[in-house]
């Protein structure tokens, strides 16, 4: 297997719906290329477990499935991405949710936060994986999630060998707050009114490329890789195989 790549792959963001497969495809890039992925998401939920100040102020409105307001989220993704894990590139996953974020993340990443010389490859690439309504839905109402390891299954896709709990730890497997029927309604709803119009910021700009994502995820993850590496004129010999 080759060995990781050190050329800047720069700055990635997922776009799709709740179950479009973004955090899937995120870990994929992830094991690839050797960057993080940064879920918001991950990022909040773990203020909420903490009990942070932002987790106490987020936890309410995430349970009913809303957004959580820019304000509470920009000083977090900024904090996050001045880590040195960053500095080669990273996934984001989970934002911008709206055209206004992504408009200040342009100018976050515009404002000489990295290095000039890279500037294009740091301006974010999009990927945007689109699924069928009803294919959303079956993998939202099966979803399961190890509370122990992360693992996720899904009841009427990819359930685990005995029912209701994980295959690596034997964790039971619990239903997340924000995967209830309620709060998937209230989600997808979200992302039709408030985060479809990000696609089109990023496609006037030439930046986005769509991917069908009803198909199996490796055909998915072949086509997103074959497309970072064309925007960020990476080696393919550098990389780790998938």
């Amino acid at each position: 297997m080759a060995g990781e790549t050190s050329r800047i792959i720069g700055s990635i963001i997922l776009l799709g719906a709740p179950g479009a497969g973004k955090g899937t495809q995120a870990k994929r890039i992830s094991a690839r290329y050797g960057i993080p992925q940064i879920s918001t998401g991950d990022l909040l939920r773990e203020n909420v477990r903490q009990g942070t100040e932002l987790g106490k102020m987020a936890g309410s409105i995430m349970a009913r499935g809303e957004l959580v307001p820019d304000d509470l989220v920009y000083g977090l993704v900024s904090e996050r991405l001045r880590l040195a894990d960053c500095q080669r590139g990273y996934i984001l996953d989970g934002f911008p949710r709206t055209p206004a974020q992504a408009g200040w993340l342009d100018a976050l990443l515009e404002d000489k936060f990295f290095d000039s010389s890279e500037r294009e490859v740091w301006r974010p690439f999009v990927v945007r994986i689109e699924v069928d309504y009803n294919e959303l839905l079956l993998r939202l109402t099966g979803r399961r999630t190890c509370p122990t390891c992360g693992t996720i299954y899904n009841v009427h896709l990819q359930p685990p060998r005995k029912n209701g709990f994980c295959d690596k730890d034997g964790s039971q497997l619990v239903v997340r707050a924000d995967d209830s029927d309620e709060v998937i309604a209230e989600r997808l709803n979200a992302y039709d009114v408030q985060t479809r119009p990000v696609a089109g910021y990023y496609e006037r700009t030439g930046r986005l490329f769509t991917v069908d994502g009803n198909r199996p995820v490796d055909e998915v993850s072949r086509e997103i890789f074959s497309a970072i590496e064309r925007h960020a004129r990476v080696d393919a010999l550098g990389v780790k195989d998938a």
